[in-house]
């Protein structure tokens, strides 16, 4: 804790002195990130931290941002109902998820009729949905690209209130992502790679490990440029690859591009992991 202090201070005073170092915080996986010219170039950053401003940091590769979503429709419902001395607790609500395109977001919605949920309740309702979302059940992953819809539910006329009925709303919505074959979706890096004619072979054939797509290939001078898609989460160690496949010969760039879903043999994995995680820090 008290090396979390000067970190900040070690690190943005490094990447003034190297501009080649970019230090930033991922707005979703909330790690602190460095990135350089290579694996070797970030061991000199920890090393320049250990050496100059007494901050030892140990380096992991960075998270992959996985999303969930869900491919199929379900409804559910869930009542919340606590009884105890004076006022109870009282929320009951029927929810109803669809899939929504790729890259649509989220979306509520309401059909309560008859006043089965009061109007005054509907914006809790939303709210619970809402809250629910950054926190996906699946392996605690972002829910997106889902419409949640009220369409039912019940109340009572003492013991309801907006903390009852967000309550019932998160539970449901649970209870719904269960029921809709959810999915892990993880995002997909546009791949720009330059290298030598003599090393092409070798790099296709490493990028049909790594569940590339290649879209093209053209001369350029005299390197070959290879344009491919590629999973973020096989290419965390490419720049090391790269650099052993060609001789140090090779270069490449990346920039986010879309979010796919991932292949289930992948997921079980990946969901397996994340609930050790999560187990392991009692959430």
């Amino acid at each position: 804790k008290a090396d979390l202090d000067k970190l900040g201070s070690a690190l943005s005073r490094l990447a003034e002195e190297d501009p080649t170092l970019r230090v930033y915080k991922h707005p979703e996986t909330f790690e602190m990130l460095i990135e350089g010219l290579g694996e070797s170039h970030l061991d000199i950053a920890a090393e320049r931290l250990h050496r100059k401003y007494a901050v030892d940091v140990v380096l992991t590769l960075p998270k992959v941002p996985f999303k969930e979503t869900v491919h199929g429709s379900a409804k559910a419902e869930y009542k919340h109902k606590k009884q105890s001395g004076g006022h109870g607790q009282y929320g009951h609500v029927f929810l109803e998820i669809d899939p929504l395109p790729r890259g649509a977001g989220f979306e509520f919605a309401e059909r309560v009729v008859g006043g089965s949920v009061p109007r005054n309740y509907i914006p809790a309702v939303e709210k619970g949905v809402r809250e629910a979302l950054p926190e996906g059940h699946l392996a605690g992953y972002p829910l997106v690209d889902v419409r949640v819809t009220l369409y039912d539910g019940s109340f009572h006329a003492v013991d309801s209130s907006e903390m009852a009925f967000k309550v019932a709303a998160s539970q449901a919505l649970k209870k719904c992502i269960d029921s809709a074959q959810p999915i892990l979706l993880e995002p997909i890096f546009e791949l720009t790679v330059s290298v030598p004619e003599q090393y092409v072979g070798d790099v296709m054939g490493d990028l049909n490990t790594r569940r590339a797509r290649v879209h093209g290939m053209f001369p350029d001078g005299d390197v070959t440029v290879i344009q491919a898609q590629a999973p973020q989460v096989e290419l965390l160690r490419y720049a090391t690859e790269l650099r052993s496949l060609t001789q140090g010969r090779g270069t490449f760039s990346t920039k986010p591009s879309q979010f796919e879903e991932v292949p289930a043999h992948i997921a079980q994995g990946i969901v397996a992991e994340a609930r050790k995680e999560h187990a392991a820090h009692g959430d």
